[in-house]
């Protein structure tokens, strides 16, 4: 009985169909580079929709903030004005209060923004470090923190901080001491659940070399794993700052305005009352003009620190 040859060299036997000749690995590499090629190209367009999405509300009230009402009306989404309307920066800064409110946004974000990353770090550092009974309970309390929302907790947080305030008049309301603290119960569940798989990554080699020197535990954090946890910290510092700066519903719920007078309310709500400080007119353009200004601080924080951001936010993972 004859045999066919394939042409790959094996022997068909009868009543047995031929295999079949194997794929040219030139076929195989080609539609992998046609598949990249492919898969780039849609990533690239995705990146280009999204990159217009972000810059295009920014620009667009950058350059309202510099039209008057009636072309804000009239062009809403035109990007170049008639005319420069530079009075519009001074009305917000004076007439609508905007300089009250940055001072008051200052003196609340230094104090909690510092609070928030010492106790924060130290907790962080002890519950990733130590073994203790109750470790991963007490972790798992902070966690908890993430889980519910601020909006729940108003009407406790009003009325304690009301009762605290006929106790401690420096802790009751309108009072910056109190929103400050406010803000690092707020901010912690956060800054321990980062820094915490930050302190992870660190060497153990160091730290005891460190205690065989004589180190105390307090020398310890503060002169060596602290400074190690750089990029760590201002990761979450940029979004400690860039969450608690346009903070709204905390500060409007226990900053009230009296009697008109802006007192120690915050950016995020003078904002809201530019829009409509003058009565029933709306003033879209001085409300353009302090969205502006309140964005490029935050803006500009963010820039200059976004490597320090991204070398942080990947350290954990490199190490």
């Amino acid at each position: 009985m004859s045999t066919v040859t394939h042409p790959s060299g094996e022997r068909a036997r009868p009543g047995r169909p031929a295999p079949r000749p194997a794929p040219s690995r030139g076929l195989v590499s080609r539609g992998r580079e046609l598949g990249g090629r492919v898969f780039n190209g849609f990533s690239h367009l995705f990146l280009v929709v999204w990159a217009v999405m972000v810059i295009y509300p920014l620009l667009w009230v950058v350059m309202s903030a510099f039209k008057d009402d009636s072309e804000v009306i009239r062009e809403p989404l035109s990007l170049i004005p008639d005319e420069l309307h530079w009075d519009n920066f001074t009305r917000a800064w004076g007439e609508g209060h905007l300089g009250a409110f940055f001072l008051n946004t200052l003196l609340v974000l230094v104090g909690s923004v510092f609070l928030t990353m010492l106790l924060g770090s130290m907790a962080a550092y002890v519950l990733a470090r130590y073994e203790f009974p109750g470790n991963r309970l007490i972790y798992y309390m902070f966690l908890s923190g993430l889980t519910l929302p601020i909006y729940l907790a108003a009407v406790p947080l009003f009325k304690g901080v009301y009762n605290t305030g006929i106790a401690l008049p420096l802790l009751g309301p309108n009072k910056h001491l109190m929103l400050i603290l406010v803000y690092v119960a707020w901010s912690l569940s956060f800054t321990v659940f980062f820094m915490h798989s930050f302190f992870r990554t660190l060497p153990d080699s160091i730290a005891e070399a460190a205690m065989v020197d004589g180190a105390s535990h307090s020398r310890l954090f503060f002169s060596i794993m602290l400074p190690m946890a750089k990029p760590g910290l201002i990761s979450i510092g940029i979004f400690n700052v860039l969450g608690q700066w346009n903070q709204w519903y905390l500060p409007t719920l226990l900053m009230q305005s009296v009697a008109g007078e802006p007192k120690n309310q915050v950016i995020a709500q003078g904002l809201i009352e530019l829009s409509v400080n003058q009565g029933y007119k709306s003033d879209w353009s001085g409300l353009f003009a302090g969205v502006t200004m309140a964005m490029l601080p935050v803006l500009i924080v963010y820039i200059v620190f976004q490597r320090q951001v991204q070398s942080g936010l990947t350290a954990g993972v490199s190490k």
